[in-house]
């Protein structure tokens, strides 16, 4: 008879010292206008350090997209949604210049 490993039944643990950033940014509220705003403004819809270098109308090299690099990208975008979500829902403002 072989007994279980004591491994197998424990979960992995992972050290993230950002959590409780993580944690405050997912559950914070947008309630407010000009917060919804601020957060649309600062928080752009796109990685500004995308770049296609072109020389002489020739295309050189591509930088990707490197936000997805930050540990903070998808509570930076759920925040934005947030944002915008207010703005259209419970506003009834136009938000299609915050969309690229």
């Amino acid at each position: 008879m072989t007994s279980p490993t004591p491994y197998s039944t424990h979960k992995s643990f992972t050290l993230d010292p950002l959590f409780p950033l993580k944690r405050w940014l997912d559950n914070l509220e947008i309630n407010d206008r000009p917060f919804a705003h601020f957060i649309c403004r600062v928080i752009p819809c796109s990685c500004p350090f995308e770049r296609t270098i072109t020389v002489l109308g020739r295309k050189l090299f591509h930088i990707p997209p490197l936000c997805k690099l930050n540990p903070l990208y998808h509570q930076f975008v759920g925040l934005r949604l947030k944002a915008l979500s207010y703005l259209a829902d419970v506003c009834g403002e136009d938000v299609e210049h915050y969309i690229c």
